[in-house]
């Protein structure tokens, strides 16, 4: 008996003594686990580049690697998930349901699960069936396109299953920073952008930021967001435009770190002044100080703890009608005319044009951070809202799981321009959306919160 009470005292003063010494040791068990893993997607063939009507040719060499890269995550119950970012200008839905499908075969990851954020630069690769009006895209073009679009479903179908892999104890960490290099565009004028002594908005110069580190305290990897279009050039060069410059300084900066970037609500945000390489640079400089900045904080410790959440609603599209596309077809020009004439055939043909748009809502929460994914190119507006709704330190990404036309807000579709009434046709849909998307949108955002336990900021500040 004194043996074994012996024994039991050692064990005792052991345990004591190791949790003073190395707490990360007993609380791993807690803790989450954190893999990451990247592969280059830059075009090996001559491809056409994404973004811009008014290119004449195809890619022709880079500035730097397009990547894509993830994170795959689990908390001390065993829930995953993962943030697959790519530089690429959006991903058609039918490719991200590829995708979903291949990794809830393979890994039994839901849709839920899973975060596909594209950077939206506009000097990546087009996919097939993306954009499809506005390239003068010949045969050959079509066949390339349509090859790297199914190498690249199996790239990023294999580079989770290694970030899975590379799964190790890890503590999680966020805080919001903050820069202004973007620029409401639909609210101040490029071409007078050096006389403005101010600039109207609205804006989000928000810099979401979550930190991954090890059990030592060691720095994993960074994910980081802006919400400001990639645009600051329009060369025929591979390159992740701001966003890209930003990731290789922070991986030069964190030897041995991986860096993934996010696009947030950034669809009428974009950087000013622009157009040249030295410029693309700097911003990606700016942001890198501004993430560097947060990470030189105290951050906000996230407990092991995750949920993951997903919906898709409709959204109302008013399709024109025969009589305003014959019109179109008389007075409209380039894409715009080869969409019109699109649209009449359809008519012609008595194809019925869709109404309704299956809509992604995702919500992920990392312990206490709530983590918002829209799908579409999404204004800035609904940033704003969000964070009314559920507190400033909200993050929100745009650009993700499905990239079918911008996303504006009832007030942009009103005011009509670019964002409210033309882009619904760049992205080859049959009309403009129709004025409750916005309270759609945001009516299921509410629905999703509630139904996983996240609190309104009037409910927490007892209103």
């Amino acid at each position: 008996m004194k043996i074994l009470l012996t024994l039991f005292r050692v064990c005792t003063f052991c345990f004591f003594a190791i949790s003073i010494a190395c707490p990360s040791l007993l609380s791993a068990s807690n803790s989450w686990k954190a893999g990451t893993a990247r592969v280059i997607i830059t075009p090996q063939d001559s491809l056409w580049m994404a973004g811009y009507a008014h290119r004449t040719h195809a890619g022709n060499g880079k500035l730097h690697d397009l990547w894509a890269k993830a994170l795959f995550l689990e908390d001390a119950e065993g829930q995953q998930g993962v943030l697959i970012t790519v530089d690429l200008v959006g991903i058609p839905k039918q490719i991200s349901d590829n995708i979903r499908e291949r990794l809830h075969e393979r890994l039994k990851l839901t849709t839920a699960q899973i975060i596909i954020n594209t950077s939206h630069t506009h000097s990546g690769p087009v996919l097939q069936n993306a954009l499809f009006d506005i390239y003068p895209l010949d045969s050959t073009q079509l066949i390339r396109i349509k090859q790297y679009s199914l190498e690249f479903e199996k790239l990023i179908v294999d580079l989770v299953e290694k970030a899975k892999l590379a799964l190790e104890p890890a503590e999680l960490y966020s805080k919001n920073g903050v820069t202004r290099f973007q620029v409401n565009r639909r609210n101040n004028k490029e071409a007078e952008i050096d006389l403005l002594s101010e600039l109207n908005g609205p804006n989000d110069f928000a810099v979401p930021v979550i930190k991954i580190v090890n059990p030592q305290g060691e720095l994993i990897s960074i994910v980081f967001g802006y919400a400001c279009h990639p645009t600051v050039l329009d060369i025929n060069k591979w390159s992740g435009d701001y966003p890209g410059f930003a990731q290789i300084e922070l991986e030069q900066k964190y030897p041995g770190v991986t860096a993934l970037f996010f696009q947030g609500a950034g669809a009428d945000q974009n950087p000013m002044p622009r157009r040249s390489i030295a410029l693309a640079k700097q911003f990606g400089k700016t942001l890198a100080v501004a993430v560097e900045r947060v990470l030189e904080e105290e951050m906000q410790a996230l407990d092991s703890k995750m949920t993951t959440a997903y919906s898709e609603v409709d959204l109302t599209i008013k399709p024109y009608s025969k009589r305003k596309l014959q019109k179109y077809v008389k007075n409209l020009s380039a894409y715009q005319l080869r969409w019109a004439m699109r649209m009449m055939s359809k008519v012609n043909q008595g194809d019925d044009l869709i109404t309704t748009y299956p809509y992604p809502i995702q919500l992920w929460k990392l312990g206490d951070q709530a983590i918002w994914c829209l799908a579409g190119e999404t204004v800035v507006g609904y940033a704003i809202g969000l964070k009314k709704m559920f507190g400033p330190d909200t993050f929100v990404m745009g650009y993700c799981n499905d990239i079918m036309s911008y996303i504006p807000t009832k007030k942009i579709i009103k005011e009509g321009g670019y964002e409210g009434l033309i882009a619904q046709r760049v992205y080859g849909l049959p009309g403009p959306w129709d004025l409750s998307i916005e309270s759609v949108i945001f009516e299921e955002a509410k629905n999703l919160a509630n139904t996983h336990g996240l609190k309104l900021l009037q409910e927490l500040n007892g209103q």
